[in-house]
């Protein structure tokens, strides 16, 4: 048998059965060392040896075998809070690996991780009675990841990307219907926080665009309100943070009503004996605060939702259902869906068809009507 040439690598079976295969490679600082793979079967081992030759023949380092898992998840975060990601996105990613993903897998080494340990983490994940769209976020933080891991040339393939993700059925919405968000609203009559549900019936803001909200940003003269700030509750004892919208088209301005500016003129007035018969007034310049002038907290509200949501006797909703109905209700009045996705914020058209498409039936018994009025 003719010997291996130099760096060519060699397999051979060791005394418990296992196969392993060494072939010196490149570090990253240039110089070579030896590496050893190890596998079931010959062919496994030869797969690997051969994938380092070819690192190799390209002249690009080998990755490091020591890196865990966990060890580049905490690194990777901390990259991601210093390279202008939004301290929420980053926040939503800390508290899927934290949860999900490392208590699975955090201890595998990084160059060892296969598309078997991503199946076993999603099924196992899946099996903890969370939502399909839970996996799914888990396997998408994960591809994220080692999508980053492998530019940095620490892994030689992505293997979250080999791997599908969960099928997720999208769920129907089922917002309130006019006469629903009229009980809802009337049964606010004289509620300080009235105002604050009015306007994200009528205009379709997210819970964190309201919170947000300030003076500044309303012109009840001109009649329009400019959505440019959000507010989110990060985890890890960060608190309340205000940032940047959603998306660039989130950035919005959006014409008011008249109902809408009486009511937030009133509501101006409202606020303002707040104010002074206050004994202390935090001057935040907020539009919805609390009866100290400070921001509202997120889950008190979705807990006054759900209250006065039982006092009106009407089926729950979710906070976010509001939105909803206020895409429901314009569609139902005629509103282009391109008008619609403006108000709303969304990034593209197709966010606002296919979550509202089952409520313009109107629109589709018009095209209809137009096509008999052709052929017929």
């Amino acid at each position: 048998m003719s010997r291996r040439a130099n760096g060519e690598g060699s397999i051979y079976q060791r005394k418990d059965g296992r196969w392993t295969g060494a072939v010196y490679v490149l570090n990253r600082d240039g110089g070579r060392q030896r590496r050893q793979v190890y596998g079931k079967t010959r062919a496994e081992v030869a797969g690997k040896v051969a994938d380092l030759l070819s690192l190799n023949r390209k002249h690009i380092p080998a990755a490091s075998v020591e890196v865990t898992v966990q060890q580049y998840a905490q690194s990777w975060l901390e990259r991601l809070g210093a390279s202008g990601l939004k301290p929420a996105t980053v926040s939503n990613y800390r508290w899927v690996l934290d949860r999900h993903v490392l208590p699975h897998i955090g201890r595998q080494r990084l160059v060892a991780l296969s598309p078997q340990h991503v199946r076993s983490l999603l099924l196992a994940v899946s099996e903890s009675g969370v939502s399909p769209r839970t996996v799914q976020l888990s396997r998408a933080v994960l591809r994220s990841m080692l999508a980053d891991a492998e530019r940095d040339q620490l892994i030689h393939r992505n293997v979250a990307a080999l791997v599908k993700g969960p099928r997720v059925e999208r769920e129907e919405v089922v917002p309130w219907t006019a006469d629903e968000a009229g009980t809802f609203l009337d049964s606010l009559e004289g509620h300080r926080l009235r105002p604050l549900f009015a306007v994200g019936v009528a205009l379709g803001l997210r819970k964190g665009e309201l919170l947000a909200l300030r003076w500044q940003d309303v012109d009840l003269d001109v009649g329009v309100l400019r959505v440019r700030a959000t507010v989110q509750r990060l985890g890890k004892g960060v608190g309340l943070v205000t940032g940047s919208p959603k998306t660039s088209r989130s950035r919005r301005t959006l014409p008011l009503p008249q109902v809408l500016i009486d009511t937030l003129r009133e509501h101006r007035a409202s606020q303002e004996l707040e104010r002074q018969e206050a004994s202390s007034w935090h001057d935040s310049g907020l539009v919805f605060t609390t009866s100290k002038g400070t921001m509202i907290e997120p889950r008190n509200l979705n807990r006054f939702l759900d209250e006065a949501i039982e006092r009106a006797g009407l089926r729950r909703i979710r906070f976010h259902d509001l939105r909803h109905t206020c895409a429901s209700l314009l569609l139902a009045q005629g509103v282009s869906p391109r008008v619609v996705m403006e108000v709303l914020g969304h990034s593209q058209m197709s966010m606002t068809t296919d979550l509202y498409g089952h409520v313009m039936p109107s629109s589709l018994r018009s095209a209809a009507d137009a096509l008999d009025g052709v052929f017929g």
